[in-house]
């Protein structure tokens, strides 16, 4: 039994960062486009030449044969149990996770705006100085040493500017990383995605059993083991949390998708790199895992939305949906979460630089 890594603090959200006025990323330079609505594309093609060429921009869609397997573990940390059995039924996952160059059609084809990019209403983050409430996004950025890791506004930071194509604010950009998986996403900016491409996010269930490409019950989508013949499977943090990265394989950041092996069923990126939005509502506790042996629940779904509020913050009223997969922020003294098991909840409105998303559609 692998010995569990504690962390207590809650998850990071635009609500509580906001308030940390003196942790706050002031922007250099104005954001050129940061409340600025993009031009609606205007379509040349009938429309059934529009549908395929939507379809050749979207990810590669995977074949999962349904079957049943070891949901959660007991193991690492107390959300992700008990173990229990689940029935999934067949269904199809895209290969990686949804690039910037790929939610960049999404946007020229819609003109969507993110939630990031969007002004934002003083009452909803009471508390917080007026000079944080412009659009923005929670950033990551390395501590100048080693830290205290109960505190997570140290290396958190809610940076005005930030979005998908600023990723680290105004003097960021993301043109030498179009095949990188979008970041600064929340939920309801998945959800349109999915929708614009004629797919949906995936549950819980659906998520964690194509993630163990077939491996029943193992701490990793590869194995039991950290390693493979020395090396690593998957893009997460490796030395000193927050502040000392070996970023062995040239990415600081995100990597480019499939920059590590797939998994069983070809899926890359299912452990590490980002964060990945589910449908379901989450909960500390999972009511299909109290099913007896001889019942084991098919396509579980989560919980209803009111039971997703966090009760260590009731002054936020927001949801949360479950994320899986872990992220290139994961490091094994902080958060061992790139493993199929693990899970978060994250507020329905709060993008980061390290959640993104991919889609899943039914046989």
């Amino acid at each position: 039994m692998t010995t569990p890594v504690t962390w207590g603090q809650p998850a990071a959200h635009r609500h509580a960062m906001l308030a940390w006025a003196p942790h706050a990323r002031a922007s250099a330079v104005p954001c050129p486009v940061g409340t600025q609505q993009r031009p609606i594309h205007l379509r040349t093609h009938t429309p059934a030449e529009e549908v395929a060429m939507v379809h050749t921009r979207l990810t590669e869609l995977v074949a999962i044969p349904g079957g049943e397997f070891s949901m959660g573990s007991d193991d690492f940390y107390p959300e992700e149990a008990p173990q229990h059995r689940v029935r999934v039924s067949s269904f199809r996952l895209e290969r990686h996770q949804v690039t910037n160059d790929q939610f960049a059609d999404f946007v020229s084809d819609t003109g969507y705006v993110t939630v990031a990019e969007r002004p934002l209403d003083p009452a909803q983050y009471p508390g917080a100085p007026m000079e944080n409430l412009v659009p923005g996004s929670l950033v990551f950025f390395p501590t100048p040493g080693p830290v205290n890791l109960a505190h997570l506004s140290q290396w958190w930071a809610w940076t005005p500017g930030a979005y998908l194509a600023r990723p680290e604010g105004p003097r960021s950009s993301v043109s030498t990383r179009s095949d990188h998986p979008v970041v600064h996403v929340a939920y309801e900016d998945a959800a349109a995605y999915a929708e614009w491409a004629g797919r949906e996010l995936p549950t819980e269930a659906q998520w964690e059993y194509a993630a163990r490409g077939g491996l029943d019950g193992t701490a990793y989508t590869w194995g039991d083991d950290e390693l493979v013949d020395g090396r690593r499977m998957a893009k997460y943090f490796k030395g000193s949390f927050p502040w000392k990265n070996e970023t062995a394989d040239g990415f600081e950041r995100t990597a480019a998708v499939a920059s590590y092996p797939a998994n069983g069923y070809g899926l890359f990126d299912m452990a590490g790199n980002v964060w990945e939005w589910t449908q379901d509502w989450y909960s500390e506790e999972r009511g299909h895992a109290d099913k007896p042996a001889c019942c084991v629940p098919s396509d579980p779904r989560g919980p209803d939305r009111d039971a997703s509020f966090d009760p260590a913050q009731p002054q936020f009223d927001i949801p949360r949906k479950v994320i899986k997969g872990g992220s290139f922020l994961c490091a094994n003294e902080y958060c061992r979460r790139y493993r199929p098991a693990a899970r978060r909840g994250q507020m329905i409105d709060t993008g980061m630089s390290h959640v993104g998303f991919r889609c899943s559609t039914p046989v």
